[in-house]
């Protein structure tokens, strides 16, 4: 099932990054990196076109309360979400508290390893603060760079799904899994 979330008074630190909840004052650091060609596009969101696009996604991020700020330096360069993941994709495992990661970060930190650090830093929180028996991550079968990152971040290929994206082409995804540490593995 997916576990409710609020992350509204969640403050998470790492060595180089303050994972926090969205403000409007990140408009524009958040306009300079999404409006980026391929920024989106692994995430399945094209680059933003005007500084109003990216308002109407701050305002739902702020009003959700479930997707991070990636702060580096005093500048937002990302965003980490904590997102419903479909339920008939995982029918064995719907008696589980869970959900799903999605992530999106500028080019200009690309191969830092932040993201890595910024996902291993929210599964904590999720595992130990929450209690979510297990978190997916999915990506694009060409995402190389997300595969990087389950994979840097203990997480498990479980199966292959399709997703019809943005054009209204099918697509396949790779749905990677993690379970809390100490829950046994269920058969997926």
């Amino acid at each position: 099932m997916n576990a409710p979330i609020d992350i509204s008074r969640v403050v998470l630190q790492t060595d180089r990054l303050l994972l926090r909840c969205w403000r409007e004052t990140d408009l524009h650091d958040f306009y300079a990196y999404a409006r980026v060609d391929g920024v989106g596009q692994p995430a399945d969101w094209p680059p933003h076109k005007s500084l109003a696009d990216t308002k109407a996604i701050l305002d739902t991020f702020i009003k959700e309360k479930t997707t991070f700020a990636l702060e580096h330096r005093g500048h937002v360069i990302g965003s980490l979400g904590i997102e419903e993941y479909r339920r008939e994709n995982f029918p064995e495992l719907e008696p589980l508290a869970s959900r799903a990661l999605g992530y999106a970060l500028s080019k200009d930190y690309w191969g830092q390893g932040l993201m890595p650090e910024a996902v291993r830093a929210v599964t904590d929180y999720l595992f130990r603060v929450q209690k979510l028996d297990f978190l997916l991550l999915g990506h694009f079968v060409w995402n190389h760079q997300s595969a990087r990152v389950a994979e840097k971040c203990g997480f498990r290929y479980s199966k292959t799904c399709t997703h019809v994206n943005q054009h209204g082409k099918t697509e396949a995804t790779r749905q990677n899994i993690l379970c809390r540490p100490g829950l046994e593995r269920v058969s997926w």
